[in-house]
């Protein structure tokens, strides 16, 4: 390992570094950066590493199995700062990726706004109200009807503990130009949701053209406000929308590519989550899916190209494909039912998803690897981006993560 110490930050590089000046003793304590190439639009901006092979695999689907990731050498210091979540990757080809090495994650109780206050929002808006008091100083609402957010800031404005006044988050009206003033911004907006009883059988991917035309005034607005914080795809089709958000804030007022904008792990997509608890509705109902509750994992698109594993230590090709296949369709159970499929989703891809990033746990989510945004468990911390890192993925489960990837690149 060659390390470095520029611009007051500790580097690290598997081989030598011209331009960072003379080497230097690994540092004992504090952030380490390791710069690890990659794509300038199609690579992460930064991740931590929880694997030394990722210094040099960092990029690609490998990075969520040790088995698939090359073998690297590390010093014992370089050893402990990957243990003790020290150690970012940073990509050198992103413009600007200078920057992240004095950044700092902010303390404190984080703003959060909402654009779009309709079914899915409003129902969102509760569960942050409701569970967000310990990570959340304030809510924004922002919607195209000024007697929608009238009415939701007069409801949120009523709900409170007796004699407890300032256990939950204050909702507040916000205009669009203030969407951006804030530490998470949540996108639930949506356009042209097909009615119940519609013949329409991929109701997520038929939203995408409407919904993305939404997505990339946002993504630019978020641009010119030099956004910080988090960008949250929680409207249909999630990751598409996550990667839309993410090339057009990229993009000049020419459309040309600049990489000016949201970085990678700026955005992330809000869908896994649901599909990862309807999941567990069946496994709970079936005991043949019973290993998912205490094995289980879900990888994936929200929609088309999901897959959930019935394990991971004893995985099982036509039960996971199964329980899969029972996933992905119970949308159109609730429709057959006669109602949109809304609450679920609401909190569990976006309330309870919200609430873990912001505390930092793991949750379900759609983070950037391979060039799409990819659901997979993750977590945020002081090292940046968290995926996580399983000993073994089995091959057909891998390959069918590798086949969503290949979807989601004919998306977008």
């Amino acid at each position: 390992m060659y390390y470095y110490r520029w611009k007051g930050a500790a580097l690290v590089s598997p081989a030598p570094l011209e331009g960072f000046g003379p080497e230097t003793d690994p540092a004992a304590d504090g952030p380490i950066f390791a710069l690890v190439p990659g794509d300038p639009v199609l690579g992460r901006g930064s991740f931590r590493v929880n694997h030394p092979g990722q210094l040099l695999a960092g990029h690609g689907l490998e990075a969520l199995d040790a088995s698939r990731l090359p073998w690297v050498e590390v010093d014992p210091a370089l050893s402990a700062a990957i243990t003790e979540g020290r150690l970012t990757a940073v990509n050198p080809g992103r413009a600007g990726w200078e920057a992240l090495l004095a950044a700092s994650p902010k303390e404190g109780k984080k703003r959060v706004n909402l654009l779009a206050i309709g079914d899915v929002g409003s129902t969102l808006l509760t569960g942050l109200k409701l569970l967000g008091g310990d990570v959340i100083s304030s809510i924004g609402i922002c919607d195209l009807s000024d007697q929608i957010t009238a009415r939701w800031e007069f409801e949120m404005g009523q709900i409170s503990l007796p004699w407890e006044y300032s256990a939950f988050p204050e909702v507040e009206i916000i205009s669009p130009e203030n969407l951006f003033d804030c530490d998470l911004f949540v996108f639930v907006a949506s356009r042209g949701i097909p009615p119940v009883g519609s013949q329409v059988k991929d109701v997520r991917m038929a939203q995408f053209e409407a919904n993305a035309a939404i997505v990339k005034g946002y993504a630019r607005m978020a641009r010119e406000k030099k956004f910080q914080g988090l960008w949250c795809a929680v409207s249909d089709p999630v990751d598409p929308l996550a990667k839309t958000a993410y090339l057009e804030s990229n993009r000049d007022e020419n459309g040309n590519w600049d990489g000016l904008g949201l970085r990678p792990e700026q955005v992330q997509g809000f869908g896994l989550g649901v599909m990862n608890a309807r999941a567990a509705y069946f496994a709970k109902r079936d005991a043949r899916f019973a290993s998912f509750l205490t094995e289980g994992r879900s990888f994936g698109p929200h929609g088309t190209g999901l897959t959930i594993a019935n394990s991971i230590k004893h995985y099982d090709e036509a039960i996971s494909q199964e329980l899969t296949r029972l996933t992905v369709t119970a949308n159109l159970k609730m429709r057959e039912i006669g109602f949109k499929p809304y609450v679920a989703p609401a909190l569990s891809s976006g309330a309870l998803s919200l609430l873990l990033t912001l505390r930092g746990e793991w949750h379900c989510g759609s983070v950037f690897l391979d060039g799409v945004y990819m659901g997979v468990k993750n977590r945020y911390t002081p090292a940046g981006i968290e995926t996580e890192l399983l000993p073994q993925i089995p091959d057909p489960l891998f390959g069918h993560i590798k086949d969503a990837a290949e979807h989601l690149k004919e998306i977008l």
